[in-house]
């Protein structure tokens, strides 16, 4: 079922008091001797499993749809450098997970002749980088299979902006034209590529280039069997994973496989109220959101009995299947996402009609009617709110308040900047006698 995940045993990376960058898997000492390295691509996958969690708790807990009730949890509202107390539940492993993907992608870059298996790398090595980014800022760059375990000035923390431009913009071109446009289940495509690569252009401003790969992706979905599902229940749930036509990319996850945790990934748990730091993890005001879209739209929106439960304090959105809900898959972008952020780049560059009829694709399949929005700032506000009714619980909303720069409005209070990032897992700080250095603020 999880047919990604083979071969594992023998790549796990061996942990150590070194940065992550120096961490190589055992292993691979003599990799000039392999010639078959899909074991390695495999590791590489396998490694953004320890990212799932920590980014689903990210992305709506330091946002305005879910709260914790116990301290020192609590700090993903109040936004002070308190935040670091988080280190070893969220930051370290997502920190540590996606330095030892990008090590596996470099290996198989490196060392494989198989063409397909590099594009596949260098699409893993393009996200684990924009995971990084969008979560830290600046970050070490290391694209060595065999990075130097002496040098430490290599540690040193490169600008976003130049991550973007010299690693993940082109990695995500060689991933687009070496994949295939079919959906396979748990890998990489031309779309999935193309897809990120439009996130990635939005992320840094640039929505014309977001919108020729966004479009790319809209247009040529029919083509490579990628569609909506008629109804929003049919997305979700460990049932609805295998060839679901909505679904670009996913991470998947097993209860049979341990991540960074050393246990299986369970970031549904801090959404059904399963962890007493967050009994009822529901923030009031997507509650009222929900309410308003109901209100507002011409009937009731059918996400929110799929989204919420029936009194709208826990999230039921990932449901825990036979009492574990081990199963469910991260779903990493689907078409509904990639649709909602076509409309915000066709808005942004001025042509605000395109997008609202890209927003009523996603409306009308929620039971509501068109969207009024007539102006750029109603269309930008209707597009933002439907993200986050579409994919709330998905890990999405952070990265879309401050991407849109509506932190403040949207939270009603004024959030320093500094605290738009997390912070540097102060492990690697230490390891690195300050090479890597903490982000502003903490």
């Amino acid at each position: 079922m999880k047919k990604i995940y083979i071969l594992l045993t023998s790549l796990f990376l061996a942990t150590a008091c070194s940065p992550d960058l120096e961490q190589a898997p055992p292993n691979l000492a003599s990799a000039d001797s392999l010639t078959d390295f899909e074991g390695v691509l495999n590791a590489a996958y396998y490694y953004q499993l320890g990212s799932v969690t920590p980014l689903a708790v990210m992305g709506e807990f330091r946002s305005d749809n879910a709260e914790m009730f116990e301290a020192p949890y609590t700090e993903f509202d109040v936004f002070t450098n308190n935040l670091t107390t988080m280190e070893d539940q969220f930051f370290g492993p997502l920190y540590t997970a996606m330095y030892k993907s990008i090590l596996s992608a470099n290996n198989v870059i490196e060392n494989s002749s198989n063409a397909t298996h590099i594009a596949e790398a260098k699409f893993l090595r393009a996200l684990s980088y924009y995971k990084l980014v969008k979560s830290f800022g600046a970050v070490t760059v290391n694209l060595s299979a065999a990075p130097s375990l002496t040098d430490t000035s290599i540690l040193a923390r490169t600008p976003a902006t130049d991550v973007y431009n010299n690693v993940i913009i082109p990695d995500l071109e060689d991933a687009i034209a070496g994949l295939s446009a079919t959906i396979d289940n748990g890998r990489a495509s031309k779309y999935a590529a193309q897809s990120l690569l439009g996130k990635v252009y939005a992320a840094m401003g640039n929505y014309a280039s977001a919108e020729t790969h966004l479009a790319a992706v809209v247009n040529g979905a029919s083509g490579a069997g990628i569609a909506l599902k008629d109804n929003f229940s049919e997305i979700f749930g460990a049932a609805n994973e295998i060839e679901n036509s909505e679904i670009i990319f996913s991470t998947q996850v097993s209860s049979s496989i341990v991540d960074e945790y050393s246990f299986g990934s369970d970031f549904w748990n801090w959404f059904v109220g399963d962890d007493s730091k967050a009994n009822f993890p529901v923030d009031p005001d997507l509650v009222a959101a929900f309410d308003a879209s109901d209100a507002n739209g011409g009937g009731t929106d059918l996400r929110r009995a799929v989204t919420l439960s029936d009194v709208g304090t826990t999230a039921i959105k990932f449901p825990k299947e036979g009492g574990l809900g081990g199963e469910h898959d991260w779903i990493e972008i689907r078409l509904a996402d990639v649709i909602l952020l076509y409309a915000e780049a066709l808005n942004e560059n001025g042509n605000t009609a395109a997008a609202v009829t890209q927003l009523n694709k996603i409306r009308n399949r929620a039971g509501l009617n068109n969207s009024t929005a007539s102006t750029q700032a109603e269309a930008k506000t209707a597009i933002l709110a439907e993200r986050r009714l579409e994919l709330a619980f998905e890990g999405k909303r952070w990265d879309d308040l401050v991407r849109t720069g509506t932190v403040n409005a949207e939270l009603g209070t004024t959030v320093n900047s500094d605290y738009y990032l997390f912070p540097i897992p102060i492990s690697e700080i230490l390891a690195t006698n300050g090479v890597i250095t903490q982000n502003s603020g903490y």
